[in-house]
């Protein structure tokens, strides 16, 4: 205490302010420790993060929703009778989105089933037709046998008058006959010769006229043999164009080929249409799938089949979506451009590429939160899972 007591106050001040030096350098020291402690433990974790689970995922932001979009066009013209459905309106694959004017399309119809039936009852006209011409077949043998009677009597009748001119001409030598007997006598052969001839050609017309009725048989024939009313040629003809037209008919009602959510109408009622012409699209919601665009250094292990969590920015982190990669695109977005880049140009820079991956998504996920074309998408791929 006596050498306390002889301590001057600027010792004392000295010794404090060394204490409190000496305990403010260890509390640095701690301090210093502590974040090289934290710093060597957050590198532990993150060397352990990408180790273990870093390095099986890959991730990008640079994704969207996309769809095959269905083109709504009419199989047939005419003008537009009535419009059922606008824009942003959702309709269910079958719903009636517009009807055309079908009074050309009935009146054509209608020309049409009368064709068929005119088809039809030429048919069993034929048909009929074909007893008619056996019989005229049979009505020409007639004719030929009584042609050859005939010609057989002209023969006859020429074999007399040649008798008889040899005989006259015989006795007038004699005087027996008069010239006047003699001229009656050429004139008798001249004449059954002439008959005779006229017989051979009515055989021969009998004959041609056969084979015209054979030919007309025949042709008959070869239009009605295997063949029914129903099955005939013509008919089966007359009958296409009456299934067209009335085809024509149920195509004045243009419905929606798929589900989904109407955009890009165009038409309005009153305009006439042509075949083929847009009309309007849907968009089917429940059929989306997501283009993400990864890096191409990020896509050395991604693999068809594998899994990835989506989120979209139109609902944000509260709502996650899991689908499966299904493939790659045949090439980079750059190369299909309008576009290329031309990188063979001597100020060349390389850019990294991006590569679209197809991923589908889950229908039951999709149909409790419905998404739009063209939304942004975050993707990550699970690489340790197929």
């Amino acid at each position: 205490m006596a050498m306390l007591d002889n301590t001057s106050p600027e010792k004392l001040a000295e010794v404090e302010a060394a204490e409190k030096a000496k305990k403010a350098k260890g509390a640095r020291k701690k301090a210093l420790l502590g974040i090289a402690s934290v710093v060597v433990l957050g590198g532990l974790g993150y060397g352990a993060y990408d180790i273990f689970i870093g390095s099986q995922h890959v991730s990008t932001d640079n994704a969207y929703v996309g769809a095959y979009t269905a083109t709504v066009t009419p199989m047939i013209g005419g003008q537009v009778a009535d419009v059922g459905v606008s824009d942003a309106q959702t309709v269910r694959k079958g719903d009636i989105l517009f009807r055309i004017d079908a009074s050309d399309a009935r009146i054509a119809l209608a020309q049409a089933v009368a064709d068929l039936a005119k088809m039809r009852r030429q048919f069993v006209q034929t048909a009929s037709s074909g007893k008619a011409l056996g019989s005229q077949v049979g009505a020409r043998d007639a004719d030929i046998a009584r042609a050859r009677a005939q010609l057989v009597a002209a023969a006859a009748d020429v074999a007399k008058a040649q008798v008889d001119f040899q005989r006259r001409q015989t006795l007038a030598r004699t005087g027996a006959v008069s010239g006047d007997e003699l001229t009656a006598a050429t004139r008798a052969r001249a004449s059954a010769q002439a008959a005779m001839a006229t017989a051979r050609a009515g055989v021969a017309q009998a004959q041609a006229t056969r084979q015209s009725a054979e030919g007309d048989l025949a042709a008959n024939r070869a239009l009605t043999s295997g063949v029914t009313a129903s099955t005939s040629p013509d008919v089966l003809a007359a009958q296409a164009r009456v299934d067209q037209a009335r085809l024509d008919v149920s195509r004045t009602i243009v419905r929606a080929p798929v589900g989904g959510v109407v955009t890009r109408r165009t038409i309005q009622v009153g305009q006439r249409l042509a075949i083929g012409a847009p009309a309007m699209m849907i968009v089917p919601t429940e059929q989306v799938f997501v283009d993400a665009n990864f890096k191409e250094g990020q896509l050395a292990k991604v693999r068809p089949g594998q899994r990835v969590t989506l989120k979209s920015d139109l609902y944000g982190s509260s709502v996650v979506y899991h689908g499966h990669v299904t493939g790659f695109s045949g090439g980079t977005g750059s190369s299909f451009a309008l576009i290329p880049a031309q990188n063979a140009t001597g100020n060349w820079i390389k850019v990294v590429q991006r590569l679209p991956v197809r991923i589908a998504l889950d229908a039951r996920e999709l149909a409790q939160n419905p998404l739009r074309v063209g939304l942004s998408m975050e993707a990550d791929v699970d690489l340790a899972k197929d």
